[in-house]
């Protein structure tokens, strides 16, 4: 295998987010952070507290959402969720960016919402994600093409504090003609252009669309270093049965489709 178990394992966040999770549901996400042994469990602020209590006897640490799924709460809400996650547990936080400010071009504000939260957030040695939701910014704003909107909220991330970029929240959904709903998450072509746009201090995560085992790989050739991620199990099952195959001189071929410049 190209990377070991750990490598891949660490990069995963796994993520405990859908809406209709009971509590019931977070525990069991929990144990199975703990039983595959990946970097983070990303869950809900009401359960910080419980999540760092079933997480204890382990090195999967917690992180929470912030201003979670569109970024709208005032900044001063996002600072204030921050400091009662951070007094939870989490060492971690994933913060939506205001993208409607973003679009009109209040780049003051962006940089001093995201500023708040990361200087909250490392008071108490945490870390901060900034999620930029970008299906929502495929067509740019406030005069900017879409890649340069990015490389923008890339600049000022960097410039607010924060340790890590994130390309989507697995929520930004976009209505068709046809009237559903369907969001990329995170594509090459993203993850490439924010990796360049960041210096080597600022991490970058992708989020939305990483399904299996191929794409988890793709996303660290890239240079991503966390993946949000449901598929948790069939994608280290996987790298255990092709790591098997591996040592008994076996092909393993993958069911995986090649990843372009959509989603994952």
């Amino acid at each position: 295998m190209k990377y070991t178990y750990e490598e891949l394992a660490k990069m995963i966040d796994h993520s405990l987010l859908h809406p209709t999770m009971t509590d019931s549901d977070l525990e069991t996400g929990c144990k199975l952070a703990a039983q595959y042994n990946v970097a983070s469990v990303c869950i809900k602020p009401y359960a910080v507290r419980q999540a760092a209590e079933w997480l204890k006897d382990s090195d999967v640490k917690v992180g929470a959402v912030i201003g979670f799924p569109h970024g709208n709460s005032a900044t001063e809400s996002k600072r204030f969720e921050t400091e009662l996650a951070c007094k939870d547990g989490a060492v971690e936080i994933d913060m939506v960016v205001n993208l409607g400010k973003a679009l009109s071009g209040d780049w003051s504000y962006v940089e001093k919402d995201i500023k708040v939260v990361c200087d909250e957030a490392h008071s108490h040695g945490a870390k901060v994600k900034v999620i930029f939701e970008n299906d929502y910014l495929s067509d740019g704003g406030a005069g900017l093409s879409g890649d340069d909107f990015k490389k923008k909220l890339c600049k000022i991330s960097e410039k607010a504090g924060a340790d890590w970029v994130k390309t989507s929240s697995g929520y930004g959904f976009i209505k068709g003609d046809d009237g559903k709903y369907s969001y990329k998450g995170a594509t090459a072509h993203d993850l490439a252009l924010m990796r360049a746009n960041v210096s080597e201090k600022v991490q970058v995560k992708a989020a939305g669309g990483v399904r299996d085992l191929d794409g988890l790989i793709k996303v660290r050739d890239l240079g991503g270093s966390r993946c949000g991620a449901t598929a948790t199990a069939a994608m280290l099952d996987d790298h255990r049965a092709r790591e098997a195959a591996e040592k008994a001189g076996k092909s393993v071929e993958s069911a995986a489709g090649e990843l372009g410049t959509g989603a994952y």
